[in-house]
């Protein structure tokens, strides 16, 4: 065992709590009064905040060695990695656990610490007083250190072993020094390169959002309290960037990864994320409305610190285990619950005093706007924001809610609705419609004043070209549904709202695009932003709402009656290389593929043999890439076991094709996990999943053994195929078999005629130790066919040879295809958002610089 990493880790864990602590009192100390900018404090508040830095870099060191060079003396790298991994998915195994992920946050909180200490000068004391001691909460959750005397844990370490986390297992009463071979695994769900970006980005969206929250709060604490929204805006804007682009990698993840069909399933985990970004996209606008009219500001302090604070309540709902029975995102409780309340209590309570005593120096505008003014429709944009927010968060904690009552004797058993995704798009379809409108409308308003004549002016251009879009996509039946399929008049009728709103801001805000572009295309940040939301809205509604399930069955049979009503239904059943109509396609499943390594396509799994390393295979003939041999027949394959894709050929009417592999992952842990493949269109996706395959070869139910005996040339019937037996040879050298001197291999060389003038060739072999005396039958296999055939003995006094072969229901896979129209407009939307936002920031931040550099940072 290799006890000194995990040793040096722990004291890293331990150097960085102090240090953290020490940081946050100096800068406190050289935020005061009497001490503002004192020389003595801020080298002692850097120099810890230095050493807080390198802990955590040795930190992250530690734990990924630990993961890298398979320690699995280590539960944490026992629980999340395993031998055959690859690098990049061991990236991944670091923050798949409760600690790795936190680690993570507390890194990119060094980093934001950093660029704080870099780009401030008079905020640097109190912004950094107020960071620092968020980073010393996240600190304790890693600790993992018990209080004498009190029998209290605080934290939960990533560098326990495995006997300790363990302690029970029968295994350490024998052996103490027991380190297992391989590890548990990463969960198969997390193999994928969105898992390796999706967690960082999310994560530094979080440790983000505490940026604005710091200035907020140093606002308050020094008596700034309208001086810190100019430092925070960008800040805002750069946590709503990130985070918005960490919940949009995590719902292309889900489309692509998993098999329900969406991107967006509405799970408390997803919700828990959504609900802060909603709020501090609330307060950007009410940050930039002060910023430009002077009002709101009393709101806008409100807003950014519920931001944070409800990061800090995702964090306790996903990591607590309250929501274990109602999501599949959530973590166990590590024990890390009662930190995580006092964490959020702590930061709301210190929010609430530095508040309160600020409050009545927040300048507040008595006159109540006009509304015709901006700053009206700001502050009902805001509004319909928040109530979106909260009936979100109202509704995802529904089991919290059941923990309290019962927590001082009350039973309330409220369930979750039963079908969420219902309940929660409805509701928020219909503050999206208003969001939509006020989107396109608050635009107008942000740029000029308006009267009645002046906003009809504006207005009526984008009305006549969202209703005249709107009736086009009504008349060409863009919004009719599958036939037989029916929906309600009211949900189609908010569809027709939907769209109409959504087209509405689209032109609104082109128009003003148009006009701001051509004097500072800097100023079109947010145009560009409200357009992509539009854009989004629109294509959510569409992928969504108007899927079409294009695999249909229509022989009128049951493909079995295990199946439920839905698999027998939406899904077409496809034998190996026999072709089948869906609607404008054929489509052809062509067999099994796998991944290797040092190869970059799929290769076909009939052309390996299997040996007794799963992570092995031997090619059976000549690999090609391009015309060039990058494997050679008999050469060795590294390959990971747990996928298999299904290549599946769609053939279209003109002769042109594409394929598709969909995959199937056997792990052990969780059964066979689904993912789908996706044929990008302009104006649609092509979306395919397995809905069932065959039972692995030996858990089949094959028929009984058919003995023939028969001689070279000799030809026999299997089903509908003539099985030509045509020679035999000698060999030494059987792939997966360790033969001796003496020992020898007879291989009978088979090739089965079907009637449509196809061949498959098979070769059984039969193993003869001749020092032994004895044999052993290696037979050979085809999928497709459901053949198997095996050379079970050869008798030389008259050249005979007998054979056995079983049969059983031949290849197939029962696929799902589905068709997601419109689902472009979705990326393309979120990636303007992207860009408007980013623009805004960089505005917002060369204003904050060249205030600075002007020595005004608080005027």
């Amino acid at each position: 065992m290799n006890l000194h990493i995990g040793d040096y880790g722990h004291l890293f864990v331990i150097i960085s709590f102090f240090s953290a602590i020490l940081a946050s009192y100096g800068f406190y100390q050289g935020a005061k009064e009497n001490q503002l900018g004192n020389p003595s404090w801020m080298v002692f508040s850097r120099i810890a905040f230095g050493v807080h830095a390198l802990s955590v870099f040795g930190i992250v060191a530690s734990l990924f060695t630990i993961i890298y060079t398979h320690r699995y003396e280590y539960h944490y790298a026992w629980s999340h990695s395993s031998n055959h991994l690859p690098v990049y998915y061991m990236i991944s195994c670091f923050w798949e656990g409760q600690e790795g992920s936190f680690l993570l946050w507390i890194f990119w909180h060094v980093i934001l610490g950093a660029i704080l200490i870099k780009v401030n000068n008079t905020w640097e004391a109190p912004v950094m007083a107020v960071f620092m001691l968020v980073q010393a909460f996240l600190a304790s959750m890693i600790l993992g250190v018990v209080i004498p005397y009190l029998n209290t844990k605080i934290g939960s370490s990533p560098f326990i072993l495995m006997k300790e986390a363990l302690p029970d297992l029968p295994v350490y009463n024998v052996r103490p020094d027991f380190i297992a071979e391989d590890g548990n695994g990463l969960n198969p769900l997390l193999q994928n390169y969105w898992m390796v970006i999706h967690p960082p980005t999310l994560f530094l969206g979080f440790a983000a959002t505490i940026v604005p929250f710091a200035y907020c709060m140093a606002g308050m604490w020094k008596g700034w309290t309208k001086e810190w929204i100019r430092p925070a805006l960008p800040w805002a804007l750069f946590a709503a960037v990130i985070l918005g682009t960490g919940i949009m990698m995590g719902a292309y993840w889900a489309y692509e990864t998993l098999n329900f069909g969406g991107y967006w399933n509405w799970d408390p985990v997803e919700n828990a994320v959504y609900v802060p970004w909603l709020i501090l996209v609330a307060s950007l606008h009410l940050m930039i409305s002060y910023k430009n009219s002077g009002t709101a500001l009393r709101m806008a302090v409100i807003m950014v610190t519920l931001s944070f604070l409800l990061i800090l309540f995702a964090t306790f709902l996903t990591r607590s285990g309250i929501l274990g029975n109602a999501s599949v995102h959530s973590f166990t409780d590590l024990g890390l619950s009662g930190q995580l309340v006092i964490y959020l209590f702590t930061f709301t309570i210190l929010a609430f005093v530095l508040i309160a005593n600020a409050w009545n120096k927040i300048p507040f505008e008595n006159e109540e706007p006009s509304v015709y003014s901006r700053e009206f429709w700001i502050f009902i944009g805001v509004a319909f924001l928040s109530l979106a927010a909260f009936q979100v968060l109202a509704t995802t904690c529904i089991p919290v809610y059941n923990t309290l009552a019962k927590s001082i004797g009350i039973e309330l058993s409220m369930a979750p609705p039963a079908k969420p995704e219902i309940h929660y798009s409805y509701w928020q379809m219909g503050f999206a419609i208003f969001i939509a409108i006020l989107s396109g409308m608050g635009q107008f308003f942000w740029w000029k004043k308006m009267d009645k004549k002046q906003l009809w002016e504006a207005l009526y251009l984008p009305i006549i070209l969202a209703l005249s879009f709107t009736s086009i996509i009504i008349v060409f039946g863009l919004l009719d549904t599958n036939p037989g399929e029916e929906i309600h008049y009211a949900v189609k009728a908010a569809y027709i709202l939907l769209i109409a709103a959504s087209l509405f801001s689209i032109f609104s805000n082109i128009m003003i695009f148009i006009k701001v572009v051509q004097n500072n295309y800097r100023l079109t940040g947010g145009a560009l932003a409200h357009i992509g939301v539009a854009m989004m809205l629109v294509g959510i509604l569409f992928s969504s709402g108007y899927s079409k399930i294009v695999s249909l069955n229509n022989t009128g049979l049951l493909y079995s009656k295990e199946f439920s009503t839905e698999v027998n239904r939406d899904n077409l059943l496809l034998f190996r290389n026999a072709p089948e109509k869906m609607k404008d396609l054929q489509l052809i499943y062509k067999g099994q593929r796998i991944e290797a390594k040092g190869y970059s396509g799929y290769i076909n799994k009939d052309w390996t043999f299997p040996t007794e390393d799963p992570y092995k295979l031997i090619l059976r003939k000549d690999l090609k890439d391009k015309d060039v041999v990058v494997f050679k027949k008999g050469d060795t394959l590294e390959v990971n076991p747990e996928n298999t894709f299904y290549e599946v050929a769609y053939v279209k009417a003109t002769g042109d094709t594409f394929t598709l592999y969909p995959r199937i992952q056997q792990n052990p842990r969780m059964g066979n996990v689904v993912s789908p493949d996706i044929k990008h269109f302009m104006g649609r996706d092509l979306y395919s999943h397995l809905s069932a395959i065959p039972l692995a070869a030996d858990e089949r139910d094959w028929s009984e053994p058919e003995t023939h005996t028969i001689h070279q040339g000799d030809t026999i019937y299997i089903n509908d195929y003539v099985c030509l037996f045509k020679h035999v040879d000698v060999i030494n050298n059987v792939p997966g078999v360790k033969l001796g001197a003496d020992d020898f291999s007879i291989v009978a060389h088979l090739l089965l005629l079907g009637p449509d003038g196809s061949s498959y060739p098979m070769h059984p072999n039969l193993v003869i130790l001749s020092q032994q005396s004895a044999s052993g039958a290696i037979p050979e296999m085809n999928e497709e066919l459901g053949v198997k055939i095996t050379l079970n003995k050869v008798k030389p006094d008259t050249h005979e040879f007998e054979f056995s072969v079983q049969t059983c229901q031949k290849d197939y896979i029962i696929i799902k295809a589905i068709e997601k129209p419109g689902i472009n407009l979705l990326w393309i939307g979120t990636l303007l958002v992207i860009v408007g936002l980013t623009m805004a920031m960089f505005r917002r931040y060369r204003e904050f610089v060249a205030m600075r550099n002007k020595g005004q940072e608080v005027l």
